[in-house]
């Protein structure tokens, strides 16, 4: 099955905590209630005293949907309740993730509960709101089962979401007349959060109209683009980097784009779009060689030099599960030559680190003078292929016999 952009774009994405996605939409003016992180029982219950002692939601703070089925949400009616939740939450496993804070948020006297979405439409170059009078539940069970109840309205990206473009999406959902203009200007102001944070994804579930008649953003899932970082300093410290793969944060440190896949076959390349197409030749031809799979995802962008080759190696061979690597470059600005000095200089500088087979397989500008500097290096590990379906099956075949 061919691999898509979104399995590749980890890197470049930054999805965010709910109560980190709570805090900046209350920097944008989206009514939200109040709350507080706790990573401890005793930070849990001076949290809801600080919100007054009343009930609250003990929340699990992981990066995963399904919180409340797995019981990472709970009520409190008193602050030492709220620590006996929190006790119970903090820890827990839920679908891989390991709770280490909680939220204790402002309870709510809820009458209805919404949806609202705002996303980068990649297939039609655009945005895309989604909303739905529906909220609450899996929003992906709801767009299979019933897809009429989900609304979705494109959204110009040279305009946005304008007062009409807002009023476009409440009437599509069908909000009731007395909720729709609150809704709509809520919809705007999380529209200045996609906007303004250079985020891939806003998305409220629910957004809920109290027993009061006020509207609120009752739960935030944000991503934020990681190609925009350079506008936004302070988008850092956003990071969860207890929790970042350590080969991804080693990639980052070297400007490397790398992303971990689940398979056993390294990936180095030289664009992505090369790196896309060798990603599906792996995994193609791993289907005749056990059903081995492409390990990642490994761009070493437009320049090949040693260190730039070492970083990258030294990124793929310490991941336990790559039993073989792939280097498929095409030589354009950076020609083969420098290429294959490169491959050279960074096996010698990784010395006894280098110790999995490598296939490579060049082409492009002076291509047989950067197989003549490999021959003529003749390195135990290194095998050379004419062609990139050859080199994707010699590498397939190489792990499967690790």
């Amino acid at each position: 099955m061919p691999l898509t952009a979104h399995q590749t774009e980890g890197r470049s994405r930054v999805d965010l905590f709910e109560y980190q996605a709570r805090d900046i939409f209350e920097k944008h003016g989206v009514p939200v209630l109040g709350g507080v992180v706790a990573t401890t029982p005793d930070e849990a219950r001076a949290g809801a005293e600080q919100l007054g002692g009343g009930t609250v939601v003990v929340k699990a703070q992981v990066k995963t949907g399904g919180r409340g089925k797995a019981g990472g949400v709970k009520l409190a009616h008193s602050p030492e309740e709220a620590a006996e939740k929190a006790s119970e939450i903090l820890g827990m496993d839920i679908k891989g993730h390991t709770v280490h804070r909680v939220m204790v948020a402002a309870g709510a006297k809820i009458a209805e509960e919404y949806y609202f979405s705002v996303l980068l439409d990649r297939a039609n170059r655009s945005y895309l709101a989604m909303a739905s009078v529906e909220g609450g539940m899996e929003i992906e069970q709801l767009a299979v089962e019933r897809p009429e109840a989900l609304a979705r309205v494109a959204v110009d990206p040279t305009v946005g979401i304008d007062a009409a473009k807002a009023a476009e999406i409440v009437e599509a959902a069908g909000f009731a007349e007395d909720v729709r203009d609150a809704v709509a200007d809520t919809i705007q102001k999380l529209w200045t959060v996609y906007q303004a944070e250079d985020a891939t994804l806003v998305e409220v579930n629910p957004l809920v109209r109290t027993e009061d008649g006020a509207v609120v953003a009752l739960d935030g899932k944000v991503s934020i683009d990681e190609n925009a970082s350079f506008r936004h300093a302070e988008h850092a410290a956003l990071e969860d980097k207890a929790a970042a793969d350590p080969l991804e944060a080693k990639a980052k440190e070297n400007d490397l784009n790398y992303v971990k896949l689940d398979g056993e076959v390294g990936i180095i390349g030289n664009g992505a779009g090369l790196v896309m197409s060798t990603l599906d030749v792996v995994a193609y031809a791993g289907e005749a060689h056990g059903g081995v799979k492409p390990a990642n995802f490994l761009d070493i962008g437009g320049g090949a030099s040693a260190a730039v080759m070492a970083a990258g190696l030294d990124v793929i061979l310490n991941d336990p599960q790559v039993k073989s690597v792939f280097v498929n470059v095409f030589g354009g600005i950076t020609a083969c030559d420098a290429v294959a000095n490169g491959i050279v200089q960074a096996l010698d500088i990784l010395g006894d680190e280098a110790n999995k087979p490598l296939v490579v397989r060049l082409d492009g500008n002076n291509v047989e003078e950067g197989r003549r500097i490999l021959a003529e290096a003749n390195h135990p590990l290194v095998t050379l292929a004419e062609t990139m379906d050859g080199g994707a099956d010699a590498a397939a075949a190489a792990a499967h016999a690790a």
